[in-house]
């Protein structure tokens, strides 16, 4: 088996595997991970779901991008949809570290110049 196929074959694989994972290990996810939000609420109290004292998370905004289709890994906001999301996030990846590749990468010497490859 040529270079190149065995290349396209780890490729094929790794592409599986990672959609798998994605789609499947993402419904075991916590939608609620709490460990950051317990550390950067420390000093504060929650009065009327508004966060006073001092603590970094009484000045956090939501994000720019907080009402975008795949924000808190779901699509439209759906929890039920946490594997699409994944699987999606991988896709997209994929595509664009496939296209970077794809376009970055080294070509043999022989046609480029007419001189005859090493």
């Amino acid at each position: 088996m040529s270079a190149r196929k065995r290349g396209a074959w780890f490729f094929a694989a790794f592409a599986v595997v990672a959609l798998v994972l994605a789609g499947v290990v993402s419904y075991f996810a916590d939608g609620d991970p709490d460990g950051l939000d317990h550390v950067t609420t420390r000093g504060c109290t929650e009065v009327a779901g508004q966060l006073q004292g001092a603590c970094p998370a009484a000045h956090a905004e939501d994000h720019a991008l907080a009402d975008s289709p795949l924000a808190d890994y779901a699509v439209g906001g759906d929890d039920g949809l946490t594997g699409l999301a994944g699987v999606l996030g991988v896709l997209a990846t994929l595509v664009v570290s496939g296209g970077l590749f794809w376009l970055l990468r080294t070509r043999s010497r022989s046609g480029r110049d007419g001189s005859p490859g090493p």
